[in-house]
């Protein structure tokens, strides 16, 4: 959507919202102008724009000279999609409304955490808020629930244990088959005639008896992902011959004679890309970027081909990965492992060591990876240059060599790297550096430690050289006039960024919103706050403030890379749009015709599921770290006030980034009223302030495994 069309239906939203929360009072345009904060001449303008259209939806009307008033919406109905919080009380986001509406649990009515309902609007329960009735599911967000078997002698239930939950599933004799007490189930509703009893449920899958079966799952299932493959995917899979066939060879560039290898994490299974170096000449190198050739296993139509693009990309959970592929696939076949023969997608460029593109080609290749490297061990041979790297960095704890050859390949292409990063952040990228949490689990898949990761040399030579293949494939696509599969990433939001200029303003930032100066004053914040307590809020907050990047086939650019074309081209293994690049790659070579009526809609399929991953393995991290911290209850942290909400405020633990909530009538030593614009509360008789940013010292009060929360209290 673009920035002037985003403006528009805000504005909407914010005219609709007033009207309709002000049911007895006639506005005029003058009126609601000075309501919403719009004093200029240009913005009335546009108010009476939005005037006109929303009396043409119907959802004003006109009275007078000039007036407009809500229609009358008491027992009238809306859609929106149903919110449950941890007292099962439910709350209405409707599609219509600037603000949600309550429903009490008696009036929930059948309907579940995130389902699509019609309420009747009821009375006015508050200033600004009404109170409603669910009269329909319009549609179900989950169809399958999982939770523990809980048997008696003529019935059972399956508990979700889940406090946005507020039924269990009753399951009849007949259905109770040969379930344990105990049991960890996956069930879906059979029926559900009375909306106060309990809806019948049927048991579709048992994952027997462990915790982190039942978490992980539930975390899956919460979001619609595919578990395991299906039966004839998995056959399909095992058919595929590994043997590469001469007369496959024969059709590409074979580069099993160039130098290649891989740099890739301690514990990764799949490696879907390796560099390969070549110095041809004085400042002069072959560098190229190969990628698992996915598309040559995975063709139009096949059972693994309709099985990856349901998925669209793998899910890293923290104790397991859901992987696109099947494992024959994508750790085995296409994985470019050391001293075996492999299929590859390639991007080749002759570059000189300022990292500009002398010549490109794109192709199909049969590659031999020399070596395999961890982000560790490529980093140890960047600092010290050296052939022989010590046990302690390495993946098999125990003394490694690599070649001459390998040391000046990667001590070169880190200059090369740097110097392209230096080029993308002045011409406006922008750098986050987020902190990032991994885990350290015991045998059992409990966690013993937090850790922080590292983003150092090694990580941003590999980053920078996949994302210039990436941009230079969409560039040589975008010459061809096909359609293509663009990743793209609009401006940010305007009134978001502003609500973060408050924010550092009050923390001692400045930020210049201005389109010349914005990408410049945005990583010089960065920069500025880069080590400080603040650097996770500040970060966070500016995220938030960033639009989603998508897949697409209209391109519009990457604002966060400031590329003019990109899209993903280098991690088929477990990202089906890339897998649609390289078909149309292909295409494009071999100058034959494919269908595209579809890409547009496998682009918002495989953004959709982009983003369920991305909550699921948020989810995943949070109840990690809940566990984690289930033993530390009455333990003393430093933290700092990451959101200031209504109910309270959140803090972050400085030392882990485990975040939980100190409700507000437990802040200390006053009463203590919400300010929301300034993001704070403020003691009435005191004046003390609790804001964002600030740091705190707090306990752990409760660490809450089912309702998935943290409660902290302030020391005073």
């Amino acid at each position: 959507m673009s920035k002037k069309k985003k403006e528009v239906k805000g504005l909407e939203r914010k005219i609709t919202s007033l009207i309709i929360n002000s049911p007895n009072k006639e506005f005029n345009y003058k009126q609601i102008a000075f309501s919403i904060g719009v004093n200029d001449t240009r913005g009335r303008g546009e108010i009476i724009k939005v005037l006109n259209t929303l009396l043409k939806k119907e959802k004003i009307i006109s009275v007078g000279k000039g007036g407009f008033v809500a229609p009358a919406i008491q027992n009238e109905t809306v859609e929106g999609v149903l919110e449950i919080t941890t007292t099962g009380r439910g709350y209405v986001v409707c599609d219509d409304l600037d603000g949600d509406v309550m429903v009490e649990q008696r009036n929930l009515n059948r309907g579940l955490q995130g389902d699509r309902v019609r309420i009747i609007m009821g009375k006015k329960k508050t200033k600004n808020k009404y109170e409603g009735k669910i009269v329909e599911i319009v549609e179900r967000k989950k169809e399958v629930f999982v939770g523990v078997f809980q048997k008696s002698k003529e019935y059972a239930f399956v508990n979700t244990r889940n406090a946005r939950m507020y039924t269990d599933f009753f399951i009849t004799k007949e259905e109770m088959k040969d379930y344990k007490e105990g049991e960890k189930v996956a069930v879906e509703i059979k029926s559900w005639e009375k909306a106060k009893d309990s809806p019948q449920g049927r048991i579709i899958k048992s994952f027997g008896f462990g915790e982190d079966a039942l978490d992980a799952y539930s975390i899956l299932y919460e979001y619609g992902l595919s578990t395991e493959f299906e039966g004839e995917v998995e056959e399909e899979a095992a058919k595929i011959k590994s043997i590469i066939k001469k007369e496959e060879v024969k059709k590409r560039r074979d580069m099993r004679g160039t130098m290649t290898f891989t740099i890739d994490p301690v514990d990764a299974k799949d490696f879907d890309d390796a560099i390969s170096f070549k110095v041809i000449g004085e400042n002069k190198y072959e560098v190229g970027v190969h990628i698992a050739d996915v598309s040559h296993y995975v063709t139009p139509g096949s059972k693994i081909d309709e099985e990856a693009q349901n998925r669209a990309t793998s899910v890293y959970l923290v104790d397991r990965v859901i992987p696109m592929l099947p494992e024959t696939l994508s750790n085995n076949l296409c994985s470019l492992r050391p001293n075996e023969e492999k299929l590859t997608f390639s991007a080749v460029f002759v570059m000189k060591n300022n990292g500009q593109v002398l010549e490109e080609w794109y192709g199909k290749t049969v590659t031999e990876s020399d070596c395999r490297l961890s982000y560790e061990e490529a980093q140890y041979i960047i600092e010290n240059e050296s052939t022989t790297i010590p046990k302690e960095e390495t993946i098999l704890k125990e003394e490694k060599r690599v070649t001459q050859k390998i040391v000046e390949a990667i001590t070169t292409l880190n200059g090369i790297a740097k110097t392209i990063r230096k080029k993308r952040i002045n011409s406006g990228a922008l750098i986050f550096d987020k902190s990032e949490i991994k885990f350290q689990l015991d045998e059992k898949n409990q966690p013993q430690k937090i850790l922080f990761k590292t983003s150092k040399s090694a990580n941003k030579l590999i980053e920078e050289f996949m994302l210039l293949a990436n941009k230079k494939v969409a560039e040589k696509m975008k010459q061809s006039k096909e359609r293509f599969v663009y990743r793209v990433h609009d401006q940010p939001d305007h009134e978001k960024l502003e609500n973060l200029q408050t924010v550092v303003k009050r923390l001692g930032y400045n930020l210049k919103l201005s389109n010349t100066e914005l990408n410049g004053s945005l990583n010089e914040l960065l920069k500025k706050c880069f080590g400080k307590n603040e650097q996770n809020l500040i970060d966070t907050l500016m995220i938030r403030s960033m639009s989603k990047a998508e897949y697409t086939t209209k391109n519009i650019g990457h604002y966060g890379l400031s590329f003019e074309n990109y899209t993903h081209f280098t991690s088929p293994i477990r990202r089906y749009p890339d897998v649609l690049v390289h078909r149309l790659i292909q295409a494009e070579i071999e100058k034959i015709k494919i269908k595209t009526e579809e890409l547009e809609t496998l682009c918002k399929h495989s953004t959709h599921m982009e983003i369920l991953a991305t909550k699921a393995e948020r989810d995943s991290i949070k109840l990690m770290q809940i566990k984690y911290m289930l033993d530390k209850e009455g333990q003393i942290f430093e933290a700092v006030i990451s959101g200031v909400i209504a109910r309270g405020v959140f803090v972050e633990v400085v030392e882990n980034k485990c975040e939980g909530m100190v409700k507000a009538k437990d802040l200390p030593g006053d009463y203590f009223v919400h300010d929301q614009k300034s993001h704070r509360f403020v003691g009435e008789k005191t004046g003390k302030k609790y804001q964002l940013g600030d740091k705190t010292r707090v306990m752990l009060v409760k660490a809450d495994k089912i309702k998935k929360r943290l409660d902290f209290q302030v020391l005073s």
